[in-house]
């Protein structure tokens, strides 16, 4: 045998000892922990959403971030003054409540809807915040944008870097009020799908919570020689239980436009709607919110998945070990996830080949991944449970001699 067919064999027998077991482990009924009865009622509800107004809608499950309806939930459209939730998470992040900011004759121009500032009056930053979310007041955005960094540009900067950092990679803002725009390089645009991500993450901020539910606020500018009542313009804070947040918008190129976070039990839905309707059809948003959140409220509960039958412990070979072998196991067996009766579980286990002296016990040595309808859900490890030191040499056992 030449040197050549050596090397090939040889080669290809490392492969074999070092090749990754791979396993898949389909869950067939994801409804398979409901009772009967509760299985029954979900199975009878399970038609998505028809005839809605809005162009692009989304349902999402905040907990995971799951998508569990979409419809053109990827396509690009202007989302107008739902752009102010952005908005408000940034200045939260880089601002003190207490700041105060003079409004410039670029923010006392502003087109209606408006708080009406003069140029060279002061006020508060936190009642800018009141101003803009509640009333949705666009010389307040303004104000907030240029009292943060000194200029629209450099804000919308800011919302720009946080809207990636979100995996909002379809979102692009130019200013902080959703007025229509565009610049070289680009639109003023979002999709469905990143405005409910966007929403999913502002609402575990408590300031964006408490400003956002907030029915009727009153301020001041700073020289008090004008005071402001503003009012919440999210109707669905009376029309339902449970609502955390949510912001309408519109303009002539948006349409109407709605975001909110509603809270069912132990469910927390975020529906986002990008073109419900245009004049004179205001309430189209209120009907397609209302659609998307009934759908989910009939057919989603949470279940807890065991996948312990398809990922076992497991036996790895260990090279230059003291035992030939080392047993590992999964790290978590049991999941909780909001499910349908129609969604597919499955679970899908990568293990190495062999492992090499010292291993320590815990040491994480092989994946497990689970998805939903083929999505990717969760993840989490396989383990060793036994600690395995290197076998010694001939002279080192002399040695401890």
């Amino acid at each position: 045998m030449n040197q050549n067919k050596i090397k090939i064999i040889t080669v290809l027998l490392l492969l074999c000892i070092s090749a990754a077991w791979l396993e898949r482990y389909e869950i067939q009924e994801s409804g398979q922990n409901l009772s009967g009865q509760m299985a029954d009622k979900m199975k009878q509800n399970t038609d998505e959403p028809q005839n809605l107004y809005a162009q692009s809608a989304v349902l999402m499950d905040a907990d995971s971030g799951r998508i569990l309806y979409g419809k053109n939930e990827t396509m690009v459209f202007p989302m107008a003054s739902t752009t102010k939730i952005m908005t408000l998470i940034v200045a939260l992040e880089h601002n003190e409540p207490d700041q105060i900011v003079m409004a410039s004759a670029g923010a006392s121009a502003m087109p209606e809807v408006r708080l009406g500032v003069h140029e060279g009056e002061r006020y508060r930053m936190e009642d800018l915040y009141y101003a803009m979310m509640l009333e949705s007041f666009n010389d307040a955005a303004m104000m907030i944008a240029e009292g943060t960094v000194g200029s629209v540009e450099n804000f919308a900067e800011l919302m720009n870097e946080k809207a990636i950092s979100l995996g909002c990679t379809q979102t692009y803002f130019i200013t902080p009020n959703g007025l229509d725009a565009a610049d070289e390089k680009g639109v003023h645009s979002s999709t469905a799908e990143d405005m409910a991500k966007i929403m999913r993450y502002a609402i575990d901020n408590e300031d964006f919570l408490k400003i956002t539910q907030t029915a009727d606020y009153s301020f001041t500018d700073c020289d008090r020689k004008r005071s402001f009542e503003v009012h919440n313009k999210n109707v669905l804070l009376t029309m339902m239980d449970g609502v955390l947040s949510g912001k309408t918008g519109y303009t002539a190129d948006a349409g109407y436009c709605y975001v909110c976070a509603v809270k069912k039990d132990d469910r927390t839905f975020i529906a986002a709607l990008l073109g419900s309707g245009w004049p004179p059809h205001k309430g189209y948003k209120w009907s397609d919110v209302q659609t998307l959140l009934d759908y989910g409220d009939k057919n989603y509960r949470y279940q807890t998945i065991d996948i312990s039958k398809g990922v076992p412990d497991r036996q790895v070979h260990v090279m230059k070990g003291e035992h030939d072998f080392a047993t590992v196991r999964a790290k978590q067996t049991n999941y909780r996830f909001l499910l349908s009766s129609e969604d597919k579980v499955h679970v899908e286990s990568v293990l190495p080949g062999q492992l090499e002296a010292p291993v320590e016990a815990g040491q994480s040595v092989g994946s497990i991944r689970i998805f939903v309808n083929g999505d990717l859900t969760a993840e989490n490890d396989y383990v060793t449970i036994n600690k395995i030191d290197a076998r010694c040499t001939w002279m080192e056992r002399l040695l401890r001699k």
